[in-house]
């Protein structure tokens, strides 16, 4: 059993500093990590930054193999937590858009997750506790280091993507999972209704299945129409088992592990991204409209059969009244019978495409318990100045 534990456990002394400063003064904070979704274009009204990794630092807190849990200070990168596991033989199965730069609080605050959420879950799920400094400048610990740590109002998944307007978060600690024995990944050409009859009806789960339109499989060298990717994971008997079930959709072929990595990293700042969600039983009509509109544009869209999900990215090839227009028409025509979210735009598109969100009672009640002043992520749902 191996124990990793950092001797300095004030790390969060900077931030409350700097947050009570910012209160005195009434100096609205944008937080940030490694600064990767800044380029999403939310329009946070804040001209100062709350930087999290100048002010409390990355590294690892606390790791524990024998229980596979691990706590780490937010602004740790998903490189760097992927080295320390890899050496125990661990992982960590959250894979958001962005790779190994991202950190593990943006991905918490935002709750973002990448295709292994179809068999390991999303972050709420993944996440056993927190530390955030709220907008008062107080530090709040919810949640645990261990998996079985239940008490009171769930403080943790309340924090899990409230992108920071409750509180930035300082600390966090997951569970972890054993590396598979083995692992591999296929691609094998199938529509919607195809991939989706074969996943619901399989016996074997993949660790992750993603379809890919025709320009996104051929940007990554995987096929030229409609290809569903497969990630599949366990002892080797199983691994030959589910091999053969996916035998039965099409004939599958053997595919670099880094495809992964490369479909992570696909996003470039000149485009914008759309974010689809219905019932999985309903995906196969929602693909076909995505498909066919976002192949006369030259856009790319990746969609996970299990959770009903299809992400858009679309390219914007300029700004301007007419650019945006067209950007407009290209979304509008997106917008089917499922809920649409938007990840990332160019910064006058967003109130006009996208509602306000987190805008009930509720929502406005807590903020006004964390963030009683508004100086946290202020505008980032949408609301005005």
């Amino acid at each position: 059993m191996t124990t990793s534990e950092a001797p300095a456990r004030g790390h969060a002394a900077a931030v409350v500093d700097e947050v009570q400063r910012a209160r005195a003064a009434r100096t609205p904070l944008r937080i940030v990590g490694a600064g990767t979704w800044l380029h999403g274009g939310r329009p946070v009204h804040a001209d100062h930054r709350l930087d999290l990794r100048d002010l409390a630092g990355a590294g690892v807190l606390h790791y524990e193999p024998g229980d596979l849990t691990l706590t780490v200070r937010a602004a740790t990168t998903f490189g760097e937590i992927d080295r320390l596991l890899r050496a125990e033989g661990q992982w960590l199965p959250l894979d958001p858009p962005g790779g190994a730069d991202g950190t593990i609080g943006a991905t918490i605050a935002t709750a973002s997750a990448g295709p292994l959420a179809s068999a390991f879950g999303t972050p709420r799920e993944q996440v056993l506790g927190v530390e955030i400094v709220n907008g008062c400048g107080e530090v709040i610990r919810a949640g645990g280091r261990v998996v079985k740590n239940v008490a009171g109002f769930d403080l943790t998944r309340l924090m899990t993507g409230a992108w920071g307007t409750l509180g930035a978060i300082t600390e966090v600690s997951v569970r972890l999972r054993a590396r598979p024995a083995t692992e591999t990944t296929v691609a094998v050409a199938a529509s919607a209704a195809e991939a989706w009859r074969w996943i619901s009806a399989s016996e074997f789960a993949p660790y992750a299945a993603e379809l890919l339109n025709p320009t996104l499989a051929r940007a990554l060298g995987v096929g030229d129409r409609s290809t569903l990717l497969l990630r599949l994971g366990g002892n080797e008997s199983l691994v030959r088992a589910a091999l053969s079930s996916v035998a039965a959709l099409a004939e599958p072929h053997p595919v670099d592990a880094a495809v992964w990595t490369r479909l992570s990293e696909r996003d470039a700042p000149d485009t914008a991204v759309i974010r689809l969600s219905s019932r999985p039983s309903r995906l196969s009509p929602i693909w076909e409209r995505v498909s066919t509109t976002l192949e006369r544009v030259g856009g790319e869209a990746h969609a996970t059969p299990r959770r009903g999900v299809v992400r858009c990215t679309i390219p914007v090839d300029s700004t301007g009244d007419e650019a945006f227009a067209r950007l407009r028409g290209i979304i509008n025509a997106l917008r089917v019978d499922a809920t649409m979210v938007a990840e990332r735009l160019p910064a006058p598109l967003w109130r006009s495409l996208v509602p306000g969100a987190a805008s009930d009672a509720l929502s406005r009640g807590l903020r006004g318990v964390f963030d009683p002043d508004r100086l946290l992520n202020p505008g980032i749902f949408g609301e005005l100045p």
